[in-house]
């Protein structure tokens, strides 16, 4: 199908008066060899959304009706796996595959800013590396200082590393692209076995990363499925018929793409943080099978596959192609990276399908301890003490806690949030509200000591607050504004939840754009009496500098400029901790303090205040 479509591409132009751009067709077509494609058995091993999660990690694991905790990822093992899968691959065809989001989460990135996570990518020497949102965070210059990292000019431990975003386009003369020099980025690249040639097409998600992270407005985000397509078509202009996509752009966003492409055989994706394969009666939930298959315009197989989160998976997929391009057959396993400090349990473990006994690699783990050691000496510092757990919610009731069921963040979301909100409130005596949306606070804080490590992992982001001088009408706005970016139906930000201090409403998901927040209640800093909130005042609102750029929805931040924006240099995360070691211990706020105090899902459930 994909040589007939070639061949068809190629008759047409010489039909139609551009000689020659059919000329160029033709010569591009045999460049490089004068043979025809032939079949190709090949493995992609695979990563992605590591997020600076370096370390091994714990978790337990059901076997039959006993539980086991087991130690579990870290980029060690994930070295180990590569290394140990590669050599063990029949055909000596594999492909290393990084999906993007390599970068913030956890202290290495916030100490070292990307060059922990490149020495560690260094370890295992990806053959391509897509750019996700969060390579952005710091803007472009911040992801510049990653990549120089990646692909240092000098001592180079591996070939330079493909950073693939077709769909995104950088200005010359902005830090990606220097003037007078090359883009960082490449739309793809082309790996050749056994004079087969595979192109690799990179895709990012386009409008989380305009939304969520920091990218500078010159650079240019392409809508992903004509680019995917437009570079498609020009790698099989080219004689290339075997595809992959290598996306950070969602699972479900991965198959509803596939299906609406022509010519595209793997899709590698990345950003949903998707767990696929038979992993329930391990005690964890899967979203999908491993691989997934499904079918393009044309009716041919595309295999699209995921490997969860942090640094805990490895995924081995081996395909078939035929000489036509296409998929014959596609399947293997997502290797859940364990490790037992009992031989016993060991044995248990290495009889499981899915499970792999990984011991961490020697060399890369001397790698991380070099950066292991200055984040032990921050991470340990004890700052306050928590009396009970704080959980982590975006939306009441969602379900996102490791520590809380869904009914215990109903009607009122996540406690941390909440907290976060109010120590950013009481950090700045001149505010007299403060919001932060729900996305920015990032893990569960349990009952006991809570150290630098708790409130860098807490809020991992590179932000500091700003005040804001708003009018009641503007605040109510952003709110409804950030609300719909919660729950619209397409590609909703659900970390655009706002949680606010000094300000409470009842929220009616049912209800219209417009229209959801209801009751709102304002109580003056000092004061115990929480009055009708009046949209004609003017008030000054605190919050971090990233939704205070119109980010994750809040679009009517951005219009705060010139003397009513002010900077305040706090930087949120040392904020917060500062908030948590003047207090000494921290605990949840009474409830009446909590932004959301009624709650109406989109089912049209209702979840009243709890009582004192």
């Amino acid at each position: 199908m994909k040589l007939s479509k070639l061949n068809h591409a190629l008759k047409t132009a010489f039909i139609g008066a551009s000689i020659v751009t059919a000329s160029f067709a033709l010569t591009a077509c045999n460049s490089d060899s004068d043979s025809e494609p032939q079949a190709l058995e090949m493995t992609i091993l695979h990563i992605n959304d590591h997020h600076s999660h370096l370390e091994e990690d714990s978790m337990d694991i059901t076997l039959g009706a006993d539980e086991y905790e087991v130690a579990s990822g870290g980029f060690p093992r994930v070295v180990e796996a590569f290394k140990t899968l590669e050599g063990q691959t029949a055909s000596g065809n594999v492909l290393k595959l990084h999906a993007g989001d390599a970068m913030t989460g956890t202290l290495y990135y916030t100490l070292f800013q990307g060059e922990a996570d490149a020495a560690m990518m260094n370890e295992v020497c990806f053959d391509a590396f897509a750019l996700g949102n969060h390579e952005f965070d710091s803007s472009d210059s911040g992801l510049k200082t990653f990549l120089d990292f990646l692909n240092p000019a000098e001592n180079a431990k591996c070939p330079t590393t493909p950073v693939l975003a077709a769909n995104v386009v950088p200005t010359e003369g902005t830090p990606l692209y220097p003037a007078g020099g090359k883009n960082m980025l490449s739309p793809y690249t082309i790996k050749e076995f056994n004079d087969e040639k595979v192109g690799i097409i990179g895709i990012d998600i386009k409008s989380k990363t305009q939304n969520s992270s920091s990218p500078l407005d010159s650079t240019q985000f392409l809508d992903e499925l004509e680019t995917a397509q437009k570079y498609i078509d020009e790698l099989e202009a080219d004689g290339i018929n075997k595809i992959i996509l290598l996306t950070h752009y969602q699972y479900a966003n991965d198959l509803t793409l596939a299906s609406n492409l022509d010519g595209v055989d793997v899709i590698v994706g990345g950003d949903s943080h998707s767990l696929l394969g038979d992993f329930d009666q391990y005690g964890l939930n899967s979203q999908g099978d491993y691989p997934t298959k499904v079918t393009d315009k044309s009716g041919n197989t595309v295999c699209v596959v995921q490997a969860w989160q942090y640094a805990q998976v490895v995924g081995e997929l081996n395909v078939s192609f035929n000489a036509d391009g296409q998929v014959e057959n596609c399947s293997g396993t997502p290797h859940l990276l364990v490790e037992s400090e009992s031989s016993e349990v060991n044995a248990l473990l290495a009889n499981e399908t899915n499970l792999r006994v990984t011991t961490a690699n020697s060399e890369a783990q001397t790698t991380l301890n070099v950066y292991a050691a200055d984040v032990e000496v921050l991470k340990l510092e004890k700052i306050a003490e928590a009396s009970g757990d704080l959980c982590l919610e975006r939306i009441p009731g969602q379900g996102r806690s490791n520590i809380c069921t869904a009914d215990d963040t109903k009607p009122h979301g996540g406690d941390i949030q909440q907290l976060v909100a109010q120590a950013f409130y009481e950090m700045d005596p001149r505010s007299d509200i403060a919001i932060q949306n729900a996305g920015g606070v990032r893990v569960d804080v349990p009952a006991g000591d809570i150290t630098t490590d708790t409130a860098y992992t807490l809020l991992p982001f590179s932000n500091t607050l700003v005040e804001l001088e708003m009018t009641g009408a503007q605040i109510k706005q952003v709110l409804e504004e950030a609300t719909e970016n919660a729950v619209k139906t397409v590609e909703p930000s659900t970390g655009a939840y706002p949680y606010a201090a000094g300000l409470r409403w009842d929220m009616d998901l049912t209800q219209t754009v417009g229209n959801r927040l209801s009751n709102l209640e304002y109580k003056a800093r000092g004061s115990d009496t929480w009055v009708t909130f009046n949209e004609s005042a003017t008030y000054i609102v605190l919050t971090n500098d990233y939704i205070a750029g119109g980010k994750d929805g809040y679009a009517t931040f951005a219009e705060i400029t010139g003397d009513k924006y002010i900077d305040t240099f706090l930087d949120y995360a040392q904020s917060f901790s500062d908030y948590a070691k003047e207090q000494g211990t921290v605990s949840k706020l009474p409830y009446s303090e909590y932004s959301t105090q009624n709650f109406t899902d989109t089912e049209g459930n209702f979840y009243g205040t709890k009582a004192e």
